[in-house]
């Protein structure tokens, strides 16, 4: 930075943007930002990006709710730093509302200003969506695409994980509904009713066990709320289906060590009890991981079509910077951003 542009700096103007406004941005822009999602993880693949370990808030009073701060710092072609705020509340469930809130705060790349707060419960649903479907493309390459999906967990993940396989040309035959829950499954089984697909609409199946879903499916979507592994019989597993496990402590180390293991990332992965980390805890190595979804992507790994294949996404705060960023962009170029008068006022170093 030169002398003369240190003197002409300003911090930009700070925005904030509607969970509305985020919905615009990103409605039927499915395929490009799972387009943003690869090359989000090509970045941070190649190591321009910092990632580092999410910290968790814990509650003695509250122990199974958490809020969880994810800093990130993404290069390539969006180049801004910035820190989702999320929580999960699993209780609200029960009361009819969804278990996560979020914001995300995006922070300019050369003054370090925060310019725009966002609502980040859809930005943070479209990137695990399209991280999903990604993977879901990538990982079934070289075997039949599967026709037969199955959801474990129905709530507003499971619904956008549906929305960016459709939108990205995915149609199925027969879906799969099974969720705890009665109401959320009747619920859910009821918006797949309503979404028109190419190819006539599929028939769909609510299931009264997780065995009969994940038996009777070829793509196994696990979006649920589970604390701890609940699905613990790999024969349930022994036609080898495509398995995104996007809620991450759903299946037992048994099932992980009799499947091909694919992680977002190594090291954000396994940690906080999820069933990487039991399976490593239990065998005292990494050795049952195959490699990450940047190794898929680049040719560097490649998975059999013979074996049950397991995604594993920690999710990465890298992702939500990079669709934030998007998101902040659109809004910008519609002439709708809402930018706060002397958010930032006193600016003088000396009064």
């Amino acid at each position: 930075m030169t002398n003369e542009e240190s003197k002409t700096m300003m911090p930009p103007p700070f925005s904030v943007i509607s969970g509305a406004q985020v919905q615009r941005a990103l409605e039927g822009r499915e395929r490009e930002i799972v387009d943003l999602i690869e090359a989000t993880y090509r970045w941070h693949g190649a190591g321009d990006s910092v990632n580092p370990p999410s910290y968790f808030l814990r509650f003695p009073d509250r122990p199974t709710s958490r809020i969880i701060a994810l800093p990130a710092s993404i290069g390539g072609d969006v180049r801004v730093d910035g820190l989702k705020w999320i929580s999960s509340f699993p209780e609200n469930v029960a009361a009819g509302i969804p278990r996560a809130s979020a914001v995300l705060i995006l922070n300019d790349h050369d003054t370090g200003y925060p310019f725009a707060c966002l609502e980040s419960s859809i930005i943070s649903a479209c990137r695990t969506a399209g991280s999903a479907a990604l993977a879901a493309d990538r990982l079934s390459a070289g075997r039949p695409r599967p026709r037969r999906v199955g959801f474990i967990g129905t709530g507003l993940i499971a619904r956008y994980i549906h929305r960016f396989l459709a939108g990205t040309g995915w149609t199925f035959d027969e879906i799969g509904v099974h969720d705890t829950h009665a109401e959320s499954a009747a619920g859910f089984s009821g918006y797949l009713g309503q979404v028109e697909q190419e190819g006539g609409p599929a028939k769909i199946t609510v299931h009264d066990s997780a065995e009969q879903l994940i038996r009777s499916s070829d793509l196994v979507v696990f979006a649920t709320v589970a604390a701890r592994p609940h699905i613990e019989e790999p024969a349930w597993f022994d036609h080898h289906p495509l398995v995104l496990h996007v809620s991450l402590r759903d299946l037992s180390p048994q099932i992980l060590l009799d499947s091909v293991n694919i992680v977002d990332d190594v090291e954000h992965c396994l940690k906080a009890d999820t069933s990487p980390h039991l399976t490593e805890q239990l065998t005292g190595n990494r050795d049952f991981l195959d490699g990450t979804l940047d190794d898929v992507l680049s040719g560097r790994v490649e998975v059999p079509k013979d074996r049950t294949i397991v995604f594993s996404p920690f999710g990465l705060g890298v992702l939500d910077l990079a669709v934030g960023k998007d998101v902040h962009d659109q809004v910008q170029r519609s002439g709708d951003l809402q930018v706060i008068p002397d958010f930032f006022h006193d600016l003088k170093r000396h009064g």
